[in-house]
Formats: structure tokens, sequence, C-alpha cells
């Protein structure tokens, strides 16, 4: 059977689906299944509402009568909405939501019951934590695990079909001892950690500033595919990607899909997607097609970070359920195709205050412009302190295949600030006396380029889209996470080292002020000129795919790793762990048990990888080829018979010679790589048997590519079982 035939079939033959939004005005229904402040407002009490409130905005703990009405309340709104079930929302470190439903149903005697949900049942849960990835943080035989209440973040409810309702609370999960074992911990404490150490920078230029939030907008970069071809692909079903298949004569070569009209079944899952994210509060403003033929991206407006990573780990859930109601299927892998543009997932960095300012918003005087060089200079001097730690953060078996590609940034962390502000920086470090300033006017004469900040808006100076970590006009870009990422790791990293750089800029500062008598401005600008100073290596505005940036990079002490188990590598050296402990983000024993999670997940996927390739060359390659391979010797045999012209003859047994010998070829390495995988798992050391998948099982998965996709080439089309490229990837 022929399931690439059937696939096809399916594919072109599918029923238009029409999509309908509650309204025609998103404003009708935004947020709707979101327990929004504004609907607390409406079923709290004045005190219980305060207190909710001081816990977002202050960090204090909810006492139990509290929890009780705010469960109360959640429960009632919850019901009213067709709620049946509600669940603790957790994002442990399998890169996938988690979620255990419990009913609001207690029965009370044989015939009677009613709903509740208390208080307890809010703020704390307890999933299995055994089958969950813990990098030995707790024993096999250890099963407890805690989900606990994150106010900061809004409850909501998830719709499952017409009846499906439950209530969803994000939580974060940690072990019976407290260890953290998801993402949401981290970054919380992260988010803590700068805000603790931006608001005293702040308020050098601004006492009324209370708190210090960091904002994150993030671009979900995707592939859609037929759902029939999907399940005709064992690679896609397993793995996210295609580990077979020969770039189509026409591709992506005439520019002609990005931008171009979203056909008309993309548009429908589109427009139903976009309709139940706005509902849940997910703010979606952009929708296009992107560069590779089946690749589209969406985007929000930005949020503070921790409901912004909540709206993203939501989101992809969402995808991945409505586009099976389209018969379409997404593909958030990095590289799903070779040969393709793969898909990231940029996360726009800035800081903002209580009090409405960007703090890397260039300003209209001159000190609200020292306070956004102070920032702007500030992050500079942590990527370059900690250009290592970034590269880690962003680490992924997926976006192993797509750094350094044409359509991503490479493995050297540099950071792209444009002309303008490259001309500001050196103006800056050009003043080396040590005036005093003490007031305004004063600080306009010492300031010379204030008068060109204010011209650097947004599009001043063009983009540069080879860069992993660009200023573009307001905030930073993070273009070099992958579109599979959970944000919260590189976020939680961004933080930390953010927050630290801020710590030790206020020790300087203050140092110069109280040892050497300086005025705050002026210490300002000397710690700024030493980071202008020391920071040039990790800012690079030319071609970053370019052999001579590679050779520069390496003048410059700048690391170029380029796969994962050797990044992941840079979370455990001495400086990862002083940042992250010092921050309290995460223990030794939770550094390293993130490590070990992120090696062994490595290493499994690349060895899943390797298995489903082999099956694929035995179960399908293998027939096809042999099938070929038949009917040429059928067709050499009857042309001799009939006495054909011998060149004639020469050409169809170069043929099936060519066939054959690749074909036994791609088994033989297929035997090869099963014993490689035999030989690594023989290593119990997890980072090390992650690098030896690396070094010894991945090279494997090039060497069979190579092999089949020049078979497909050759191979009969009729026989041929696995959809092909171009098949798969031009969706209408």
């Amino acid at each position: 059977m022929n399931y690439r035939k059937i696939a096809f079939e399916l594919a072109t033959n599918r029923d238009k689906i029409d999509v309908k939004r509650p309204s025609n005005k998103i404003s009708d229904f935004y947020a709707q299944n979101v327990f929004t402040l504004e609907t607390m407002q409406n079923y709290l009490s004045k005190e219980a509402y305060k207190s909710v409130l001081s816990s977002i905005n202050e960090g204090t703990k909810i006492d139990t009568s509290i929890a009780d009405q705010v469960a109360s309340a959640m429960k009632a709104w919850a019901i009213e909405k067709g709620a049946t079930h509600h669940t603790h929302w957790f994002q442990p470190l399998t890169g996938a939501t988690a979620e255990k439903h419990d009913t609001f149903f207690n029965p009370i005697s044989e015939s009677r019951g009613i709903e509740s949900f208390s208080g307890s049942q809010l703020v704390q849960g307890e999933p299995d934590g055994s089958s969950f990835p813990s990098g030995g943080l707790r024993d096999t035989h250890e099963a407890r695990g805690y989900t606990a209440w994150d106010p900061s973040s809004p409850a909501f409810i998830m719709e499952v079909g017409i009846q499906g309702k439950t209530l969803c609370i994000p939580t974060i999960f940690i072990s019976y001892n407290g260890a953290s074992m998801g993402y949401k911990a981290p970054l919380l404490k992260s988010i803590q950690f700068l805000q603790n150490a931006a608001l005293p920078v702040v308020q050098y230029f601004d006492r009324n500033a209370k708190k210090v939030m960091p904002t994150l907008g993030w671009e979900q970069e995707y592939f859609l595919v037929d759902e029939a071809m999907f399940y005709a692909r064992p690679d896609l079903v397993a793995c996210g990607r295609t580990l077979l298949g020969r770039k189509p004569a026409k591709g992506q070569q005439l520019d002609d899909h990005y931008f171009g009209s979203i056909p008309e079944r993309v548009y429908a899952f589109m427009l139903e997607l976009e309709t139940e994210a706005l509902k849940l509060g997910i703010p979606i403003s952009t929708r296009h097609n992107e560069v590779a033929p089946g690749q589209y991206e969406f985007a929000p407006v930005y949020d503070e970070v921790n409901r912004a990573v909540d709206q993203n780990t939501l989101l992809m859930d969402l995808m991945e359920r409505v586009s099976r109601r389209h018969k379409l299927r997404v593909l958030l892998h990095e590289k799903p195709f070779a040969e393709f543009n793969g898909s990231g997932k940029h996360n726009n960095f800035s800081m903002a205050t209580d009090t409405g300012t960007n703090l890397l918003q260039p300003g209209s005087t001159p000190r609200k412009n020292l306070m956004f060089l102070t920032f702007f200079v500030n992050v500079i001097q942590a990527v370059n302190n900690n250009a290592d730690l970034v590269r880690a953060a962003i680490a992924s078996t997926g976006n192993d295949h797509r750094l350094g590609g044409h359509e991503a940034p490479p493995a050297i962390i540099s950071i792209f600030i444009g002309s303008a502000l490259t001309k500001v920086l050196r103006e800056v470090e050009k003043q080396v006396k040590n005036e005093k300033l003490d007031d305004e006017e004063r600080l306009e004469i010492k300031l010379h380029i204030h008068n060109m900040i204010p011209e650097i808006l947004m599009d001043n100076t063009d983009r540069n889209r080879t860069s992993p970590f660009a200023f573009t006009g307001n905030k930073f870009e993070i273009r070099a996470v992958g579109s599979s990422a959970n944000c919260a790791f590189p976020m939680t990293v961004l933080n930390s080292i953010v927050a630290n750089q801020l710590t030790e800029f206020r020790k300087e500062v203050n140092k110069l002020i109280e040892t050497n008598n300086e005025k705050k401005e002026g210490a300002i600008l000397k710690v700024l000129r030493k980071y202008i100073k020391s920071s040039k290596r990790i800012l690079f505005e030319g071609d970053n795919y370019s052999e001579e940036w590679v050779k520069e990079a390496e003048k410059r002490k700048l690391s170029n790793v380029k796969s994962t188990p050797e990044a992941l590598d840079f979370l455990i050296t001495k400086n990862a762990r002083k940042v992250f402990t010092e921050g309290n983000i995460f223990s030794e024993a939770e550094l390293e048990a993130r490590y070990e999670v992120l090696q062994e997940s490595y290493q499994k996927k690349i060895q899943i990888e390797a298995r489903i390739l082999g099956e694929m060359v035995v179960n399908q390659i293998t027939p096809a080829c042999i099938n070929y391979m038949n009917k040429l010797s059928d067709n050499i045999l009857k042309l001799s018979e009939i006495g054909i012209d011998e060149n004639y003859m020469i050409k169809q047994k170069h043929l099936l010679n060519l066939v054959a010998e690749r074909i036994n070829k791609a088994n033989t390495l297929v035997e090869e790589m099963i014993l490689a995988r035999k030989d690594c798992n023989k290593i119990e050391n997890v980072a090390a048997c992650a690098k030896a998948y690396r070094s010894t099982v991945f090279p494997y998965l090039a060497k069979i590519r190579e092999l089949v996709d020049k078979l497909e080439l050759i191979v009969d089309d009729e026989l041929w079982t696995l959809p092909k490229y171009r098949e798969l990837l031009f969706l209408k």
C-alpha cells in the first residue's frame, strides 16, 4: 500500500472549514476566558482583592482565609463559564505543559453532591513527580512533587470541543524537598533578582519609580503541513523534522512566499487560533507568511515577562489542538526541512518601570538619555561577560540545525546596535576628563551626544538579520532562540546576567561617589566609559555569516560552539554558578540537575532520530528500491530479447547498479549506526553519552540522508512511498 498516494489524495480534497468569531470586534471577546484583575474585583471582597494585588505587586504571602475567598471566586466564575474541572497548569522540564484535572463535584450523600474548591486546592497541588525529568534531584522511588499557585499569572479556562472546559491555574513545579523541577520558579526568581538590582539604578534618575519589570515580546515561527502527509512520514511524527527528503526544483529561491497572500486553509486555521488565543488574553497582533513555503509567524503585543512566557507556552499548545481540527499539523521544530529556512522565536527584551518608562527607550532630556545609556550599556556588558551562558540558553537539538544557516544567526554570540548608537558610544568613550557635574545644564554640556540620541528612532538604522542579539530601537531582540523553546529559560538567563551586571554597576558607581567624592552623573559616566571600552569585542555590525567574522571572533576570544552538548557545558562553569547562586536562581544541585536533564534530552532525541531513520531505510526505502530494481531487471531482459542497441542497455544496467550500490551502502551505514548507538549506550555519564552521540551517531544521519536523497531522484516516482518536499510544503 502506497501511503503517499493516499495522503496526497486526502490532502488535495479537504472540505473547506468556515470559522466564525464570537464578534466582529475583538474587544467584545478579548480575555473572556481569563480570570483577570477586573473579573477578580467583581467576585472578591475589597480586602481579598487588595491582598491578591499586594501578592502580585510586592510578593506578599496570601493567608489561608484570603486563599479560600479567591478559590471560591474562581470556582463561581469558572462554573458560570461552563467549567466542570480544575487543574494546576505547570511547565516541567519535558518542554511541554502538564496538567492533572480534578472535578469541582464532591458527593455528600448517596444522591446529592456539591461543587467545591478550597484555598488549599488552589494554593497547592500534588502531581506525581516520579515520571518527570529531575536530573537526580529525587530518587526513582520518590514520587511526591508539588505545584504551587503563581498569582502573578492569571487563571484561565481552556476549552476543548464544545463541552470540555477546565479552569487552569498557572503554577510552579517543585520536588518534595523544594527544588525546582520546572521552568517557572527560576524565571520568577530571576524577575525578582532583576527588579531588586535595577530599581536602585533607576532611582539614580527617577525617585518616583517603585518597581522595574522585565518585558518580553515573542515572535513565533512555525510550519504547517497536511495531517495525512504528516502521518505518512514517520520522521515527522516521531521527530518533528524530515530526516530524508530531496530539495524540490522550486523551493524558496523566488522569494514569492514571504508576506504573500495567505492560503485559504491556513487563513482559516489562523483565524480560529487567533480567536482562541484572544479569548485567553493572548494579544496576537501580527500574522503573515514567512520566507520558506509552508512557514508562517504569529506575534503579540509585548507583556511582563512571566505572563508573556505563559502566553507563548499556552499558544504552542493551542496551535497543536487547533491545527488538528483543520486536518493540519504544526511543526515547531527549528529545521523541519533541509535546505529551507528554519524557524526561530525572537525574544524582544526590555525593562519598564511602574511610572511608565521603557528603560531602553531614548529620552528627551540629558538625564533621561543618561538613564537610557546606563541600561543600554549594562545589557551589552552583561552579554559581553556572559556570552557563553547566553549560548547555552539557546542550545537545543533542533537549534543545532538552524544556527549558522542563511536564515538564522550563528553560534557566535555578538551584539548589533547600529551605526548611530555605535557613534554615540564612541562619543561617550572619548570624554575622558574627570569633570564635576552638578546640574542639568552641565550634564548637557558633558553629554555632548544628547542632541543625537532623540533622533534614534526604531527604524533609524537597518536591521541586521544575521545578528543573534540586536538592538532594534527600544528593545534588544534575541534572534537565536529556537521556535520550539520555552522562552522561560533564555529569559531566566538574560534576567540573571543583567541583574548581576546592574548590581556590579551600582557598587562601582557608589564607590566612586563615596570614596572619590564624585557627583552621581560623573560617576555613572565614568563607569559607563569603562564598560564601553571593555565590551567592544561583543559588538559587530557586519555579516555574521561570513568567514571573515569567524576569524575575527576568534581573535576577540568569542566562543564558536556549534553543538548542544558542548554548549551546555557553559551552564556549569564557575561564572555560571556564581551568577545563578548569588541571584538565588538555582542552587548548585538544581543547576547540575538542569544540566543533566538537558544533556539527556539531547541524547534521547538523537537516539530516536537514529532509530526512526534506520526503520525508514529498512522498511520503506529499501523495498521501494528493490521494486524499482526488479522493474529495471525485467526491462533489461525484455530489451535484450528483442535486440535493443547495446549502448542503451549499458545505461539501463548502470542505473540498476547505481541503485543497488546506494541502497546497499545506506543499509551498511544503518548497521554501523546501530553499533555506534550500542557503544554510546554503554556510557554511564549522561553528558559524556550525549557528546558521544553527537560525535559518533549524529554524523550517520547526514551520510545516510545524502544517499537516500540521491535515490529519491532516480527511483520511480510511483514506487516512492514517502511524501516528497514538493507535496509537503506547498499547502493550498
